[in-house]
């Protein structure tokens, strides 16, 4: 999306979160809903980015593990990751983040594309980054995020 569409669609809300030390969103609208950590049943022979399934009041949703999904380091033992369940067209997906953040409106921020100095296999996966006051918001494009290599 160029940097002139995003501010001719108006206002754009954001659902935020935290993934290492990356502050990201996710547009508003294609998030079902947010959970704490939740137990996971893992799928043999997944690739390593898929954590697991989780039974979501019925509804198996799968698990994708948003820091192995971006090459980022693992987190600790100790802390547990939070859902961000995504609709998509084949039902719904779990993104595992570090922290849940606030839904933020950018209407009136300062954006541009990804960064040429931002590792090239994030800055593909990053739709366009919003300058807010203190830091950056990486509005993540969740058709590339949720493309997973399943060749071994």
């Amino acid at each position: 999306m160029s940097t002139q569409e995003v501010s001719q669609s108006g206002a754009r809300r954001y659902a935020t979160f935290s993934v290492s030390d990356m502050f990201c969103g996710i547009d508003v609208g294609q998030v079902q809903e947010v959970l704490r950590y939740q137990d996971m049943t893992p799928v043999p022979l997944a690739p390593d980015v898929i954590r697991g399934l989780i039974n979501l009041r019925g509804q198996i949703v799968t698990a994708v593990d948003l820091r192995r999904r971006l090459r980022l380091p693992e987190r600790n033992e100790q802390q547990k990751p939070m859902n961000m369940v995504l609709r998509c067209e084949g039902g719904a997906i779990s993104l595992l983040v570090d922290e849940i953040g606030d839904v933020i409106d950018v209407d009136g921020c300062q954006h541009e594309l990804a960064p040429s100095t931002m590792d090239p296999f994030h800055r593909d996966m990053v739709e366009t980054v919003f300058k807010l006051e203190g830091k950056l918001l990486l509005a993540l494009d969740t058709a590339k995020v949720l493309r997973i290599d399943t060749t071994p």
